[in-house]
């Protein structure tokens, strides 16, 4: 009796909210954990994930588990770095996340592998800064890539171009900024030079109290970024090559770092490969121009390639939209639509009906241009 008293005793006290709340511990998730803290469970918030094992930040204080009863078959579910779990009180041994917080938002892209696999980057994210080296030409359609993703996963996206001080001149720099600007509606653009401590104020600003999680290729420059905001060399950082401006992959797993301006920062792993996973709502936001003229077609289901009464394809020959916004548009779109088919038997039907029609279409033309050149001959 007396030892499940102590128990008790020693889970309320671990599991008051105050230590916590730096990492983003709030009346939702104390509601949500409650039926753990009467088991005895402590909270705790995953900083790291590690082999089967990760580090987790208690009220006791920086912890380590085991994550043997977190790993279940589908990967989506498994325990990625910013989620919220319930763990073993301290004398357990060994110490084990027996369970997973549901999650609010969760940055998710698909696997390099041929599986139909999604892989998350990070839980529980507000903001997904979108950080882009100036260092190298700008690749606006793999921002719009990245932007599809920040939006589908319930974050509000920010691009921050960094390395700002490789770009002297103040109008190429305005320049480059709305080209960004004009490829992410709705989306804040910031420059920032984090070897020079330009824009880190207002960046700081607007991530602070939430979590946010730092995305990019390698040599972006995120792990000086990440040292900027934290304000020491937690991260190690590395030159780019001469050869291709690239990063080196200084960053090999997820981390959660406290801001002293407050909230909290994911450092990632430098992404070679952002594949798209059912982001469809996300790149309607992307993409947002074209989703609102896409309303005054003619046809709702329009695919703005060459049907009569197209708003999207008037815009474009008028110059009210840029073609290469609208070609970005079409090819994002098809690879969800082919990642969404992978695991989706309804997707799959109607994309084989698309093909069908298309070959028949092919056909037809194909005859229709043979007719017209044998004519002559007759």
């Amino acid at each position: 009796m007396s030892s499940s008293v102590s128990s008790s005793s020693s889970s309320s006290s671990s599991s008051s909210p105050g230590p916590l709340v730096p990492y983003g511990w709030d009346a939702g998730w104390a509601a949500g954990f409650a039926p753990y803290g009467e088991r005895g469970l402590v909270p705790g918030r995953v900083v790291r994930v590690d082999r089967g094992q990760c580090d987790l930040v208690t009220a006791e204080g920086t912890v380590r588990a085991d994550t043997e009863f977190v790993v279940p078959r589908d990967p989506m579910k498994v325990v990625c770095t910013g989620d919220w779990a319930a763990v073993d009180p301290a004398g357990s041994d060994p110490r084990y996340v027996r369970t997973l917080l549901p999650r609010r938002t969760a940055f998710v892209r698909s696997t390099s592998s041929k599986r139909s696999e999604g892989q998350i980057l990070a839980a529980n994210v507000d903001h997904a800064i979108v950080a882009v080296s100036l260092a190298a030409e700008l690749d606006l359609g793999r921002v719009e890539r990245f932007l599809a993703l920040a939006w589908e996963s319930g974050a509000q996206p920010v691009v921050v171009l960094t390395k700002a001080d490789l770009v002297p001149e103040a109008a190429t720099l305005a320049y480059l900024v709305q080209d960004v600007e004009a490829s992410a509606p709705g989306v804040p653009v910031l420059t920032v030079s984090a070897l020079h401590d330009d824009g880190l104020d207002i960046l700081t600003a607007v991530l602070a109290g939430g979590t946010s999680v730092l995305l990019g290729q390698s040599g972006a420059g995120k792990s000086t970024l990440a040292n900027a905001l934290v304000g020491a060399d937690v991260m190690d950082v590395h030159a780019v090559r001469d050869m291709d401006g690239k990063g080196r992959h200084t960053t090999t797993t997820r981390n959660l770092l406290v801001l002293p301006g407050g909230g909290v920062l994911i450092d990632t792993p430098g992404l070679r490969g952002v594949g798209l996973w059912d982001a469809e709502a996300g790149v309607g936001q992307v993409f947002a121009e074209i989703e609102e003229l896409a309303a005054g077609c003619r046809f709702h289901d329009c695919a703005h390639e060459n049907e009569p009464g197209c708003a999207v394809l008037a815009a474009v020959a008028s110059g009210g939209l840029a073609e290469r916004r609208l070609t970005s548009y079409r090819k994002l779109l098809r690879e969800n639509r082919w990642i969404v088919a992978k695991t989706d038997a309804r997707v799959r039907a109607g994309l084989r009906r698309e093909w069908r029609l298309k070959v028949q279409e092919g056909r037809a033309l194909g005859e229709a241009k043979r007719g017209q050149r044998a004519w002559p001959g007759y």
